[in-house]
């Protein structure tokens, strides 16, 4: 695989470890359409969905199980994988495995969390909290960058706007950039969330993650963040806002398409 140096990155994958199967399902489909576009590709899937709105909901199947499972999905596909931590207790385990460690919106803020991902080998993303102003991800980052030697994420995922409702103001995607020096990444799939909408569960407008997908492109964005199920309404979680997989393939080409017209234009101008 000829990665495009020029193209932005992706994380993609389903919202929590199902089965095996539908990981090597997703992972398979993802591998085979980044390698055609020359996209870097982080596989992504969370082994315990610790903030689920209702005591009921689907948390996946434990740190052992997960990582066993993320493992295997490295060694079949020669992926990079992502996966989030809510405790300082699994990163040791968790940075065995996997590339980055994600921290959750919910947790942006909590410092002892941060610095311990940050004194392990791995990527450090940061999700921008719901509730959280683009300019203050600069002192999330700055818990990252005395303990680690490698690059520091910052992903904007919408802002709260009244209740059960996120907007994504695109402005973000350029403060945190500017204020953090940070890749910054837009997570299109969890940007159309409502948070608590369907009665114990999150819902969602994945019709509109296109749309949002396609603004962070034009706004400069370095990453993208998708998350995507093969039939996306029998998902365990997330289930209104993850697209299909099916759907992959055409969106990440028609992205691929303007983020290379944009840099074209931007060589004209002189903008890069």
């Amino acid at each position: 695989m000829t990665i495009n140096p020029d193209s932005f990155f992706l994380v993609a994958g389903p919202c929590v470890i199902e089965s095996e199967a539908l990981l090597m399902n997703i992972a398979e489909t993802m591998v085979d359409i980044t390698s055609s576009l020359g996209i870097d590709y982080y596989f992504k899937a969370s082994y315990d969905k610790a903030n689920r709105t209702s005591i009921n909901g689907f948390r996946g199947p434990g740190i052992d199980r997960g990582l066993e499972l993320l493992s295997a999905v490295k060694r079949e596909f020669g992926v990079k994988i992502l996966t989030d931590v809510h405790q300082e207790s699994d990163i040791a385990c968790v940075a065995e495995v996997a590339d980055v460690i994600q921290i959750p919106a919910f947790l942006c803020r909590q410092t002892s969390l941060i610095e311990a991902a940050a004194k392990t080998d791995c990527v450090v993303n940061i999700k921008k909290g719901q509730f959280l102003s683009p300019e203050d991800m600069q002192y999330a980052v700055s818990k990252v960058k005395p303990h680690s030697k490698q690059a520091c994420w910052v992903t904007e995922r919408g802002s709260c706007f009244g209740y059960r409702n996120l907007v994504v103001d695109m402005r973000s995607l350029a403060i945190m950039k500017a204020t953090t020096g940070s890749q910054v990444v837009f997570d299109a799939t969890h940007s159309v969330q409502q948070p608590g909408a369907n009665a114990g569960s999150t819902g969602g407008q994945r019709e509109y993650v296109p749309l949002l997908a396609r603004s962070a492109v034009a706004a400069g964005v370095d990453g993208l963040f998708f998350e995507t199920h093969p039939t996306p309404e029998h998902a365990k979680s997330d289930a209104a806002n993850t697209l299909p997989l099916s759907m992959m393939r055409s969106l990440l080409a028609q992205l691929n398409e303007l983020h290379q017209m944009i840099q074209r234009q931007a060589l004209v101008t002189g903008e890069v």
